[in-house]
């Protein structure tokens, strides 16, 4: 029998398989046997192409290709795509356009902070926490804070990836934050709703936003922007602002992996009728606030005490 060319093929058809058909073809393409565990007249179309493609190259690399650990190790480095194609395909197009911006919002997010010309200092404090901020064509002013946490990297994660609807609790910034749809392993579609601001300076908003968690190495980045999510339109008393694209990219301190190295990207449209110096003051000690609400908040959880004993 000879072999495919690629794996290419096999996957590009695995959206057309159910779980239950792939199954099936797992189990013929390491049989000797001639016959399909069930005909192929039950399947039509690229179904059957995507059986027929799939269970002939598994059959080659058992019994005609590589050995035994070269296949098996090539399985495995391809698990994480399979897996990730065959959940693709359980999505709606709604679903897939969310996951795509989500991807998008990291993409345009990471480009933004890669390029380090421009940066100007809006704050810095004793400790080295910063805020700095630069000024992008059709985005606009975007702040950059930099600070570092007492705390290891996958503390700050469970923080403000899998305790994301808590963060209102400690940060007197947030009045809410709310899940809407969990998307897929890492994206979710949430509504968050902004605390007033001293004196009313920014009267009430409310964002929805796509946002997706992504591991990279030893990094963790965390990105989102704004959508459209027909189940929560415009609120009353609220001015629907905008984010986008953000990020929080999260990396343990070179040579101290007990400590994180933070940096937040904040780019945000707040509408209304608001002056830009007043803008410029609220989200620079917005972040500024942020990074002392989360040391106060991991000082008193469970987890960092655990940790530090």
């Amino acid at each position: 029998m000879q072999p495919l060319p690629s794996l290419l093929l096999s996957e590009a058809l695995f959206p057309y398989l159910t779980t239950w058909q792939l199954s099936f073809t797992l189990s013929y393409s390491v049989s000797t046997k001639p016959s399909l565990p069930y005909p192929l007249s039950v399947l039509t179309g690229l179904r059957q192409q995507a059986l027929v493609a799939i269970s002939q190259e598994l059959k080659w690399r058992v019994f005609g290709g590589p050995g035994p650990s070269k296949w098996i190790s090539q399985v495995r480095r391809r698990s994480s795509l399979i897996s990730s194609r065959l959940e693709e395909s359980l999505c709606s197009d709604q679903d897939m356009a969310y996951l795509q911006q989500g991807e998008e919002a990291l993409q345009k997010a990471l480009g933004i902070l890669s390029n380090q010309d421009g940066w100007k200092s809006e704050t810095q404090r004793k400790n080295g926490d910063k805020v700095l901020s630069k000024v992008l064509p059709d985005v606009g002013k975007v702040f950059r804070l930099e600070v570092v946490v007492d705390q290891p990297m996958q503390i700050l994660y469970e923080e403000l990836v899998e305790r994301m609807e808590q963060m209102g609790d400690w940060n007197p910034n947030v009045k809410e934050i709310k899940v809407l749809q969990k998307i897929g392993k890492d994206t979710v579609i949430t509504h968050e709703t902004a605390a007033e601001t001293p004196g009313n300076i920014v009267g009430p908003r409310d964002f929805v936003s796509v946002r997706c968690a992504k591991r990279r190495g030893s990094n963790c980045v965390l990105a989102g922007m704004a959508t459209n999510y027909d189940a929560m339109p415009e609120q009353n008393g609220y001015v629907r602002a905008e984010h986008g694209p953000t990020c929080m990219v999260l990396r343990p301190l070179a040579g101290n992996p007990s400590q994180t190295q933070l940096t937040w990207l904040l780019s945000i449209d707040l509408k209304g009728w608001l002056p830009k110096s007043i803008i410029n003051q609220v989200l620079s000690q917005t972040q500024m606030d942020f990074a002392n609400h989360l040391r106060n908040r991991l000082a008193a959880s469970p987890a960092s005490a655990a940790l530090s004993c």
